[in-house]
């Protein structure tokens, strides 16, 4: 039987090995952070844990070119599979809701959208185009479809445990350089292939970070809204549910390694987001509450997601899965099918889709 070592317990990560699980490999999941829930995990100890800093949800966006084209055919992956895990399992923090886009100036690939080819040849279910008396003061163009988010620590915490509840192995070290994991001593068996799925790609001089402040409150709202403003800027909402409140947000800031939350931020951020979505602050009598500042820092890769296979000087296979920024949750589950695929190629077996299929269903 194949050992599989995957490094990051992050939301690529564990997708990942849950997948390459259900192929009946030995799977490992190598570490130096792993999911804990929100009353434990130390926000500044943890700040480069990308995963739980996330809002955590589905934007499909139209792709206007061959890069968001594979993105977007991800997108639909990770879609069908988060319809089908929130079905057998509603413990696993995942929701199903509408997604309501407004943007201020959109381009020719927004204008051209229409409701069929939304449905038909983008697989957007739901979709509507909103109308013009139901957009904010400034929004020129605006739909809504069906979609879902996450609790994330619910949700990266359920995945974990699925996976070593099924038998996967876990080891908690704090990795350099994945050369060092083909030489680990206390792993069970030799490593037949490892999943480089760290997020910072050990060294890739095209992986910058990206700091983003957001806002969590406890107020509840029933869609994820999504402003796009014509100077560049989001407004947005991600309801975590599962009494996770709901995150407000935010900043997109590559290169600023500031860990301090900003209160001036936190005041525009959710006066912004008041403003193009009143309905926020009706479940706490017209205000927010506030329950912590958030700053993460997310990696991110300049020409975007790198997934392929490496053969290195000591002929040890890695297979690359990193350099998502803000999409690892929105693609994970089509990522994690790309990585199963290469995997395949590299140890000389096809990956059948019934059994497959047959697999999952046990996990």
């Amino acid at each position: 039987m194949p050992h599989i070592v995957v490094i990051g317990a992050g939301v690529i990560g564990l997708s990942s090995a849950l997948r390459i699980l259900s192929e009946g490999h030995a799977v490992t999941i190598i570490a130096r952070d792993f999911p804990s829930s929100f009353e434990t995990i130390d926000a500044t100890a943890q700040i480069n844990f990308t995963s739980p800093w996330g809002g955590a949800h589905n934007r499909l966006v139209p792709p206007s070119d061959p890069a968001a084209a594979r993105e977007h055919r991800m997108a639909l992956k990770t879609f069908a599979h988060m319809r089908a895990l929130h079905a057998r399992h509603p413990e696993a923090g995942i929701t199903f809701m509408k997604g309501v886009e407004y943007i201020e100036a959109p381009d020719a690939t927004y204008r051209a959208l229409t409701a069929e080819r939304a449905r038909a040849e983008l697989g957007m279910e739901g979709f509507r185009l909103l109308a013009e008396d139901e957009l904010p003061e400034g929004v020129t163009w605006g739909c809504e479809y069906d979609t879902w988010c996450v609790n994330p620590m619910v949700y990266c915490t359920f995945m974990l445990r699925r996976f070593a509840f099924h038998g996967g192995k876990i080891l908690k070290r704090d990795v350099r350089d994945p050369a060092e994991v083909f030489g680990m001593r206390d792993l069970a068996a030799p490593v037949d292939a490892l999943i480089n799925a760290s997020g910072n790609g050990f060294g890739d001089p095209n992986v910058f970070i990206t700091r983003g402040q957001t806002c969590l409150v406890s107020n509840t709202c029933p869609a994820t809204v999504t402003r796009q403003n014509a100077d560049g800027s989001w407004t947005f909402c991600v309801p975590r549910n599962f009494e996770g409140g709901t995150i407000i947000g935010g900043t997109k800031e590559p290169d600023n390694w500031d860990p301090n939350p900003s209160l001036e931020v936190r005041e525009r951020l959710l006066s912004s987001f008041a403003a193009t979505y009143p309905q926020i602050l009706d479940s706490q009598g017209g205000k927010y509450t506030v329950m912590k500042d958030i700053v993460g820092r997310r990696p991110t890769r300049r020409g975007g997601l790198r997934l392929e296979t490496e053969i290195t000087a000591g002929k040890n296979c890695i297979i690359h899965a990193y350099g998502l920024g803000g999409r690892g949750y929105e693609l994970s589950w089509g990522v994690a099918e790309g990585v199963a695929e290469l995997l395949g190629a590299q140890l000389g077996a096809g990956t059948s889709s019934s059994t497959t299929q047959r697999r999952e269903s046990k996990l």
